[in-house]
């Protein structure tokens, strides 16, 4: 599979940005463009290690943007997508669908559009790699796990956003015969990740002795996935996966969100020097936010069996090092948590 010019889409957010590495240093005889339209997640700051080196190249560009997104494909003649750029967060989901809409569906059509484009008599050897979410399943009851067969059923703004996406991709694979695969991942978590979401919100909380606000009654139950772990998985099904497939990606790891933050406490009182139980009093329950999901968890056995890609660490090692990272990379914790997240934050964490 001819892949020299390979476009990676969101590569400076939390996950796009392991991606980038990960391809910019193994395969050097790829050119790596990462474009990314630079939105309050999106941060080059997570790629100063490799941002000098000669197969890689950033792109400002916002994938909504039809005639920029056009011109850039003309220009560089991507061989190869995997499209990470999305609009992630439910919680801003709930108070503006609208934007969801706009990046995750429209966003998605506007780089299938260009990757037709350019390729439509040719498509040998071309990939185009969607990443998407386990929320597109909806949620589970107390047993059963998701699979590449469960029927879709998003209760949020942003699952059924990522739902469409995902139908728009197959559909141009179905229609125009375009090469795709397609994952689903469960919750990520790990070093860069912009802390609106749980794991890096409450590591940054702690440090500032901050409120911990658990949802509900703290039982909502989801499956982690470290993000390193999730790079290697994309690495694999990009280069190996079969085109028209769908592979979920997992890390066989289910936790309650009050278990978590009980583990997290634990593990960061114990980095920080703190009494035993320092940090548990912080914990404070606000009100459940609308359409919740009960319980995620993937089944990964088909990217398992058939890719051989498993986890490299336990959930405990991987909250480890991750929280290591924040405690040493304070200036970027507190770069990121400036001006505007701080009134985003105050509004929507208020009991």
């Amino acid at each position: 599979m001819n892949k020299n010019n390979v476009l990676i889409t969101g590569g400076a957010g939390f996950i796009g940005s392991h991606v980038v590495r990960l391809f910019v240093n193994k395969y050097p005889e790829y050119q790596i463009y990462n474009l990314d339209s630079l939105t309050y997640a999106g941060n080059l700051e997570n790629l100063k290690d490799i941002e000098e080196e000669e197969n890689y190249h950033f792109l400002k560009a916002d994938i909504n943007d039809e005639e920029s997104i056009n011109k850039l494909f003309k220009q560089y003649q991507f061989d190869s997508v995997i499209h990470l750029a999305a609009e992630s967060h439910v919680d801003r989901s709930i108070k503006d669908p609208l934007a969801f809409v706009k990046t995750n569906i429209i966003g998605t059509l506007n780089l299938l559009n260009a990757f037709k484009g350019i390729w439509e008599h040719d498509f040998d050897g071309k990939r185009f790699y969607h990443i998407s979410t386990d929320e597109v399943y909806g949620t589970l009851g107390e047993s059963g796990l998701f699979t590449e067969i469960t029927p879709y059923s998003p209760n949020s703004p942003y699952s059924a956003s990522k739902a469409s996406s995902d139908h728009f991709v197959r559909a141009y694979g179905e229609t125009y015969d375009l090469p795709y695969v397609i994952s689903n991942c469960s919750n990520n978590y790990g070093q860069n990740q912009f802390p609106e979401k749980l794991i890096p919100l409450f590591i940054n909380n702690i440090i500032n002795k901050k409120p911990l606000p658990v949802y509900g009654d703290g039982n909502y139950t989801r499956d982690w996935l470290y993000v390193i772990d999730h790079a290697r998985a994309i690495d694999l099904v990009f280069h190996e996966g079969e085109n028209g497939e769908t592979y979920n990606i997992g890390g066989f790891n289910e936790w309650k969100n009050i278990d978590l933050v009980r583990l997290l406490c634990k593990q960061m009182d114990e980095k920080l020097g703190n009494a035993n139980g320092t940090s548990e009093e912080l914990i404070t329950y606000v009100k459940d936010r609308p359409g919740h999901d009960l319980r995620y968890a993937i089944d990964a056995s088909k990217i398992n069996e058939k890719l051989g890609w498993e986890p490299s660490v336990t959930f405990e090692e991987g909250l480890s090092k991750t929280i290591d990272w924040y405690l040493s990379n304070q200036e970027w914790l507190n770069h990121v948590t400036s001006g505007a997240y701080q009134t985003y934050y105050e509004k929507q964490y208020q009991s």
